[in-house]
């Protein structure tokens, strides 16, 4: 089982990224997939989760409206847009197996920096 990150970076504050999390070793179909975020100094924060099929989606209060997750199926692959950007999304980001809290499988991880 891997998950691997990409798509982190600086950004100026109201700025877009899009993160991506390729799985391998899985049944990616079939599991749900969360983004979870941790700030130095702080535990980990869920940050959104996505069903099996992409159909159903749910965000933390601090993100929605801003972040959007998707997934593609044939491609294994799990997104995070990111838009309007904000000093306190600062974090590294990791894409997670499960709806947690336990999860079954993470990432290392992508950071984000949100600075002028």
């Amino acid at each position: 089982v891997q998950l691997v990150e990409s798509g982190g970076g600086l950004v100026q504050p109201g700025g877009s990224l899009r993160l991506s999390c390729v799985a391998s070793g899985f049944s990616f179909s079939m599991y749900y997939m969360t983004w979870v975020r941790q700030a130095p100094g702080k535990g980990p924060e869920w940050v959104s989760r996505i069903n099996f099929g992409g159909g159903n989606t749910y965000y933390a209060d601090s993100v929605k409206g801003r972040f959007t997750i998707s997934r593609d199926n044939a491609k294994n692959t799990l997104y995070l847009q990111m838009n309007s950007l904000k000093p306190e999304d600062t974090a590294l980001y990791y894409c997670a197996r499960g709806m947690g809290p336990n999860y079954t499988a993470r990432g290392q991880g992508t950071q984000v920096t949100v600075s002028s």
